[in-house]
């Protein structure tokens, strides 16, 4: 049986520091409604998928949980199968932690918090839209970048901005701001990208004067204002000067912050006590040079998304972090503001000779069956099967093989029973691994036979056959949590109750005590 741990032991062991990961096993939309402050959200239907690389140490202590739904006693078992040693279910599930900490909403919360706490802090610059905009239309001498990812910018923008990462904010702004007369507007959708962008900036010591725009694309569209679309301009790469400059800058302030630089045999210890203590080795450059070659071991986490959305990457609270780049900037700039959100995080030294191959950690065990499949032509022959698809609703929204119902992979073996027909039950997922992993529960939930759709939609739409649009909801789909700042279709009262929840969560993290979140101050100008 598994054993269980209580929400003081669990709160503990982040206030000392120690490792743990705590995984909420429910679906996206109730976690994002409430859940712990270092919650990640991994629904028990994509233990299999999600886990290995959120936890890449098998010994790491797991802690599960749900909300009385039945989903963590299942997903224990799932990850115990996986190969982790150290799995335990939160004893009274969410409603007992409420008891003695803070639940918060939405989702990527601790990197929203600190980015709150740094503007409270460090009085972060900004200016409301409207001021902005009156901005752009009388002056010249003004740039506006975007700190999102390109996709978002491209998705929606301010009207004359460019793309400019987070990550590569310091390293590339002197391409977009030659002159340190120029104005630097920073905006994202919402808040924690500016600020974080901005006071970037401002660490760096960039002579220019700096602002957010206060409260993004959510304060310009409930400002009434329009935004471009489909926008593909960027800030170009830096030049040799402009790289320079960024090196030396980067440098000051990570020093000043204490930011700890290693070499390769640092790095080959870490390795090797990769089995008594957890580590993740990322590298936070732009992907697609990422995908031109990369360190030995080293994941593709873009610095400005890794600082925005640490839950993404780092799974396990009070892990070992090491970042890299070949320029000495981005690396720095991340792990400035990963050391003051409390975690042990290194700096790889650009300059450090590393192997072309490296150890590997103990695998988990790969569990997902590959039989019985159909493969898509056999599935076209078949006029007596009923797919049932396993994606992300928005996926299936998308598009999905024709006739395929959507099921929630949580609720599959409650919902399987109203599945129409008496056939065989094909089920497919985005690439296939999902509705392989829960295969044995589908089974065991239904007496109609359960076959896979061998490489799932992605297969069947490499072999030429279409997809459709229409919606058949097997379950209610609450897999995904409505973002109120992305996209171009939101409420006006989503997107100013999200502002009006971001404002408050430091008031929230004081409530909590357990954050362990240090905001760094200016150096101090006089003269020792």
């Amino acid at each position: 049986m598994t054993r269980t741990i209580t929400a003081r032991d669990l709160r503990a062991r982040w206030a000392e520091g120690r490792e743990i990961a705590l995984l909420d096993v429910r679906e996206e939309g109730p976690f994002a409604e409430a859940h712990p402050l270092f919650a990640l959200s991994v629904p028990v239907s994509e233990v299999e998928t999600a886990v290995p690389a959120l936890l890449p140490r098998l010994a790491a202590p797991v802690v599960i949980y749900d909300a009385g739904e039945g989903f963590a006693a299942r997903a224990a078992a799932r990850i115990a199968a996986l190969g982790y040693r150290d799995v335990a279910i939160l004893e009274g599930g969410l409603a007992a932690y409420a008891r003695v900490g803070e639940v918060y909403r939405d989702v990527n919360v601790p990197s929203k918090a600190f980015g709150e706490l740094v503007e409270a802090i460090r009085h972060t610059p900004s200016l409301p839209a409207a001021e902005i905009r009156r901005i752009l239309d009388e002056e010249q001498d003004v740039v506006v970048v975007d700190a999102r990812r390109f996709e978002e910018f491209s998705t929606m923008s301010i009207p004359g901005g460019r793309s400019l990462p987070g990550g590569e904010l310091v390293y590339r702004i002197r391409e977009a701001a030659p002159s340190p007369d120029t104005l630097v507007v920073v905006n994202c959708a919402g808040r924690t990208r500016s600020i974080i962008g901005t006071q970037s900036l401002v660490n760096a010591g960039l002579p220019n004067r700096v602002v957010a725009l206060r409260n993004g694309t959510i304060g310009w569209t409930l400002e009434g204002l329009p935004l471009a679309t489909r926008r593909t301009e960027r800030v170009a790469p830096p030049s040799a000067e402009t790289r320079a400059w960024a090196r030396e800058r980067a440098g000051a302030w990570a020093a000043h912050v204490g930011v700890p630089v290693i070499g390769a045999e640092d790095l080959a210890r870490f390795r090797a006590e990769a089995d008594a203590r957890t580590l993740y080795t990322l590298d936070v450059r732009d992907p697609a040079e990422y995908a031109l070659g990369h360190p030995a071991g080293f994941a593709s986490a873009p610095g400005g998304q890794l600082v925005q959305a640490t839950d993404e990457w780092l799974g396990v609270r009070g892990a070992r972090v090491v970042l890299f780049d070949d320029d000495g900037v981005r690396a720095r700039m991340a792990a400035s503001w990963l050391l003051q959100m409390g975690w042990d995080v290194f700096v790889l030294a650009e300059d450090a000779a590393l192997p072309e191959t490296v150890p590997v950690p103990e695998p988990a065990r790969a569990t997902c069956p590959t039989e019985p499949a159909l493969t898509p032509d056999g599935l076209a022959a078949r006029t007596d099967a009923t797919v049932v698809d396993l994606a992300r609703s928005p996926a299936y929204r998308r598009g999905h093989v024709p006739g395929a119902w959507y099921a929630s992979g949580p609720a599959l073996a409650r919902d399987l029973a109203a599945l129409p027909g008496d056939g065989p039950v094909v089920l497919t997922s985005p690439d296939g691994r999902v509705a392989a992993a829960n295969l044995a529960e589908a089974r065991a939930a239904t007496g109609r036979p359960v076959l896979l759709l061998a490489g799932g939609t992605r297969a069947w739409t490499e072999s030429g056959r279409p997809l459709e649009t229409e919606g058949r909801f097997l379950s209610e789909p609450i897999d995904v949590y409505k973002r109120p700042y992305e996209g171009t279709d939101n409420a006006r009262a989503a997107m100013q109750g999200y502002i009006d929840w971001e404002l408050q969560l430091v008031a929230q993290l004081a409530s909590d005590g357990i954050a362990r979140f240090h905001v760094a101050r200016a150096p101090d100008p006089r003269p020792a």
